[in-house]
């Protein structure tokens, strides 16, 4: 992500708290096209809040 030609610190990137594990995380450019969709940190996070929203079911 560039602004006006320039790298922009990572400080400055949007974040997001992960649902399953309450960290925050920030904006990756491999997510630039589903940035709205992510919920999660991780591919372990996604799994464990996917398997315990099945067990509270």
């Amino acid at each position: 992500m560039r602004r006006n030609g320039k790298a922009v610190q990572k400080s400055d990137l949007p974040q997001k708290v992960c649902l399953h594990c309450h960290r925050p995380f920030a904006w990756r450019r491999k997510w630039e096209r589903d940035w709205d969709s992510i919920t999660c940190c991780s591919e372990a996070c996604k799994g464990e809040y996917k398997r315990a929203r099945r067990s509270h079911s």
